[in-house]
């Protein structure tokens, strides 16, 4: 009997401890997953001001492309037909070539032949031949200085290209700087030629004014597309990467305020964070997009020097917390603090 009621006891006992765990592991759980729900939805237990995203987020290697041409549409809003201005700097001799009604398809299967193809066609004055519906301004430059030019198109070629109907077949104005065909001195990675294609509004067609889209041919026949960063304050084209990186080294990251901004999102192409707080994101913190990769702008130096105080801040972490639930115990049973 006494056997018994010692076996009894010792099971009271593993039972007991075995429940007193199970009500903190659930305890723990709850009070892990809880949120407050109030007007300001703020979370109750384990605040975070930042959540923290997936660390295999993955980064896009980018090749840093000289570009020698600077293009710049000038009074887009009052651009037509009749009337378009654009300015050109190269750091380098350049022909500037204008082609009107240009047929969309065989103008990319233009763009994709290799340099040598393009150069020659330039040389022989057949390029494009029987694609376009008229042929612009021609004209060879020098080097470091920026030119102004003003195109226009004759009443029934105008008159032909607003007729069209959407979806349409061609592009309004294609504007093809080149380098020199006589300069035969470039490197295979060099770039040899900008592409700038243009859509002016007409009646059909109300979408205003703009560049549609730009592209570097290279000397090894590398095809690029360009595309805007967009910084907190402005946009960054590749175009004036150069110029826009030392001005991008003033700017902060908008989580911070502290670091130098040195990373673009993708896709959307937002450059607002550092190193340190692109970690703990998993949506962009402008646009709330998704962050699918990223590459980088600007040296990323100062990760050393975050991450020795990011291990300073993880042992003050448990701390925090239970200092944290100390103060809501206290206001909960109306002590003051």
């Amino acid at each position: 009997m006494t056997s018994l009621d010692l076996t009894l006891s010792e099971f009271s006992s593993f039972s007991f401890c075995a429940a007193a765990l199970g009500f903190c592991a659930i305890f723990l759980y709850i009070t892990r997953n809880m949120l407050y729900v109030g007007d300001q939805r703020t979370e109750w237990a384990f605040p975070t001001s930042v959540q923290r995203g997936s660390p295999k987020v993955p980064q896009m290697n980018m090749v840093r492309i000289e570009i020698p041409f600077t293009f710049k549409l000038l009074r887009a809003q009052s651009a037509s037909y009749e009337e378009l201005q654009f300015s050109l700097l190269s750091e380098v001799h350049y022909e500037v070539h204008c082609f009107w009604g240009v047929s969309v398809k065989q103008f990319h299967l233009f763009l994709c032949r290799p340099w040598y193809d393009i150069r020659d066609a330039f040389a022989r004055g057949d390029f494009l031949n029987g694609y376009y519906e008229q042929s612009g301004l021609q004209a060879v430059n020098d080097a470091n200085t920026e030119e102004t030019y003003t195109v226009s198109l004759n009443k029934t070629s105008s008159d032909f290209l607003k007729s069209g109907t959407l979806p349409r077949n061609y592009y309004p104005l294609v504007v093809i700087v080149i380098r020199n065909v006589r300069d035969q001195n470039v490197l295979s990675n060099e770039t040899v030629a900008l592409i700038n294609i243009i859509h002016i509004k007409d009646s059909i067609c109300t979408l205003p004014t703009c560049i549609l889209a730009q592209y570097l041919k290279q000397a090894n026949g590398q095809l690029s597309s360009l595309k805007q960063l967009y910084l907190s304050t402005e946009s960054l084209n590749y175009e004036t990467a150069n110029q826009k990186d030392r001005e991008a080294e003033q700017q902060y990251c908008i989580v911070c305020q502290y670091f130098a901004l040195s990373r673009a999102i993708l896709p959307c192409r937002q450059t607002c964070v550092c190193a340190n707080c692109f970690s703990r994101l998993d949506r962009c913190p402008i646009c709330r997009g998704s962050i699918k990769s990223y590459f980088c702008i600007r040296d990323e130096h100062y990760i050393t020097d975050c991450s020795s105080s990011k291990q300073i801040q993880s042992r003050w972490s448990l701390l925090d917390w239970l200092h944290t639930w100390d103060d809501r115990l206290t206001d909960f049973l109306g002590f003051q603090r």
